[in-house]
């Protein structure tokens, strides 16, 4: 018969225990040449298996009184000998002498370094026990310039970090790796060293081949970043909370403090007569323990709108608690020199993880919801050094980066409400916070939502930025009286006492009341109501071609088989009166539905056949209430994208979905 070497790779799953019961009642369809060598396999592996155990009991026997570490040393190397040449293929057999150093641990203090040299072969392929990670772990503490932290350590740190999937399973193992990399830091190089092991981590390729290295270093970092504010944070209960300092710690508090903590009050009285001097005078608030200490100073500025919410009983958000309050304008928190260098250390490697490109948008992504604790968000160390991460972000031009700039969710605070004037975070006059709004427009978020949300939030700021020559902030307050974003007719002259002050500014205003005055021929009533351009028209034709008259009653519009881009929807959202429109086999994309969903809400049909749209842009069109047609044939359009579009749009009664996942 034919041999099958899945046939006997089936075989393999057999317990070795019941290898001679399965030998004999073994019956495959493929002749005797089959039977004869699943028995023989299964015999040689059971045979194995016997031999290993009965091996194991003999060295767990001579192991458990050592006398001699020599002995010792002789027998540890035997059983690695056997382990790494054995033919079984388990688990078990690499683990048993782990678990015998692993006990000896418990037993015998300390062990030489010899015996971890030569366990090293079979670290480099398999975790550490438990017992044996806590050990390592206070070996680099203990001592970090030893040789056993390059040489035996290294292969196993490498492992994890490689093949790691959840730290929370393995906790130690997260412990063992973040000792180890403070160790390196602890060296002659420093963070040299840990910049080459991060290289070498990464590989020397544009991409790292390793998918679980980035999630598993940052979750390490975060981790030891963590570990520098643990002590305050676990005496929150029993210091003054953000929203007590928020308000000036006038509160009284009936807590008892478990840790020595001293808090000075100072009166309401005082702290009302500081807001009336001309020159600020600073008072303190120490928080001390035994590694931190918190410095809260006091300033005689206050800002109305948060004087307003101080007196709020609702707890504030997370960035609300941290900007500036009446009684309380900068909190310093310092660090012990321990927890400092592994602050240093550890948001060095985030810079670090920054800088390779292919890291980038999953680094950003893993940030995004802003994973550290409040007292690391209030240490004005932290903020400064993240900055460079964040600068990171805001120059990536790819959408997939910068976009986490923003909340994770709405009414969630993200880095650019953080690092934005105002925030806690802001250490700079806004150039920041430009090089962010740039970004963002040059994307897609030139939308109504994003400009509201700066006009309610940050208005200040970007008429700040406009009157020192920011073009970006130029352009923002131009959209914002182009879009009617901004109703009060003061702020609107505001405005344009701003524009109007600088050179940049001047030009685009103008530019701005020339495209009002062409706005208002082309939306003037009259011209044709169905108008369809020749194939391969472009952008600019049809920028040219609508402002050549009025089309204020043009209520169809064709661009089937044109070469126009997401470019031609700013020209496409002044027409009032457009309520069909064909982009079939078009390079109109997802910045384009996006800006037609918030201008052109009338919009009954529209014809996305074979454009790159994608899921990203189809769900912007749940907000055309209007839709009575939709065809998205052959687009990126997904099930569940479809299925969303359905329940969100009423009226729609004809959807071609064909050559779509949908479909």
């Amino acid at each position: 018969g034919q041999f099958s070497y899945s046939a006997i790779e089936d075989v393999q799953l057999l317990s070795w225990e019941n290898a001679p019961k399965y030998c004999l009642q073994l019956t495959i369809p493929g002749g005797t040449v089959l039977l004869q060598a699943a028995n023989s396999y299964l015999r040689d592996q059971w045979f194995h298996s016997l031999q290993w155990k009965k091996k194991i009991y003999k060295y767990k026997k001579v192991l458990s009184n050592p006398s001699r570490w020599e002995v010792v040393l002789k027998e540890i190397r035997t059983l690695v000998d056997m382990a790494l040449t054995s033919p079984l293929q388990d688990d078990s057999i690499n683990q048993a002498p782990l678990e015998i150093v692993s006990k000896l641990l418990s037993e015998v203090k300390p062990l030489p370094p010899d015996l971890f040299v030569a366990i090293a072969p079979l670290l480099e392929n398999n975790h550490p026990p438990p017992d044996l990670c806590e050990f390592f772990c206070k070996h680099c503490r203990e001592r970090p310039r030893s040789m056993v932290v390059i040489e035996v350590f290294t292969p196993v740190v490498q492992r994890i970090l490689k093949h790691n999937m959840d730290f929370g399973k393995c906790p130690r193992l997260r412990l063992f790796t973040q000792e180890y990399i403070l160790a390196l830091n602890e060296l002659n190089a420093g963070m040299e060293v840990v910049k080459k092991f991060i290289q070498s981590m990464h590989g020397p390729t544009g991409h790292c081949p390793h998918p679980r290295v980035l999630p598993n270093l940052v979750a390490v970092c975060l981790a030891a970043i963590y570990s520098c504010y643990e002590e305050f944070i676990n005496s929150r209960d029993n210091s003054p909370s953000l929203k007590e300092i928020r308000n000036g710690c006038q509160q009284p508090c009936d807590r008892k403090p478990t840790l020595p903590l001293r808090l000075l009050h100072p009166s309401p009285d005082l702290v009302s007569q500081e807001a009336t001097l001309s020159e600020a005078r600073l008072k303190s608030v120490v928080v001390a323990s035994s590694e931190i200490h918190v410095e809260v100073e006091r300033t005689s500025t206050a800002k109305p709108a948060l004087t307003a919410s101080a007196g709020n009983d609702s707890e504030p958000n997370l960035i609300d608690c941290l900007m500036v309050s009446p009684a309380c304008s900068t909190m310093s928190i310092e660090l012990g020199p321990q927890a400092d260098r592994t602050l240093g250390c550890y948001v060095e490697i985030l810079k670090l993880l920054s800088d390779y490109d292919d890291w980038r948008p999953s680094l950003a992504s893993l940030l995004q919801p802003i994973p550290f604790p409040k007292e690391a968000l209030a240490h004005e160390k932290f903020t400064k050094e993240l900055k460079y991460v964040i600068q990171r972000f805001a120059e990536d031009p790819r959408q997939e980066v910068h976009s986490c700039l923003l909340s994770v969710r709405a009414g969630k605070d993200g880095w650019f409400q953080l690092y934005s004037p105002g925030g806690v975070a802001c250490d700079d006059d806004g150039e920041l916070f430009a090089s962010m709004v740039h970004i963002l427009m040059g994307s897609c978020y030139k939308t109504k939502k994003f400009l509201l949300s700066l006009a309610e939030n940050k208005l200040g700021p970007c008429m700040l930025l406009a009157l020192r020559g920011n073009q970006t902030m130029v352009e923002i307050l131009c959209l914002m009286l182009e879009y009617n974003i901004i109703d009060n007719n003061d702020t609107q002259l505001q405005i344009i006492s701003t524009l109007e002050s600088t050179d940049v500014g001047k030009r685009m205003y103008e530019q701005l009341c020339d495209r009002q005055r062409e706005l208002k021929e082309l939306q003037r009533k009259g011209g044709p109501t169905r108008l369809t351009l020749p194939s391969k028209s472009t952008d600019a034709d049809l920028a040219r071609l609508l402002s050549s008259g009025s089309f204020g009653n043009l209520e169809n519009l064709s661009l089937a088989f044109t070469n126009v881009t997401s470019a031609c929807a700013e020209h496409l959202i002044k027409l009032p009166s457009l309520k069909q429109l064909n982009l079939w086999s078009t390079q109109f994309g997802d910045a384009g539905l996006r800006l037609l969903s918030e201008h052109l809400t009338m919009l009954q049909v529209l014809n996305l056949c074979e454009t790159p749209v994608t899921d990203a842009g189809l769900l912007a069109l749940s907000s055309m209430k209007s839709l009575c047609s939709l065809n998205m044939n052959s687009t990126k359009l997904s099930a569940d994208t479809y299925e969303d579009l359905k329940a969100k749009l009423p009226n729609l009664k004809e959807v071609d979905v064909r050559y779509t996942e949908a479909w």
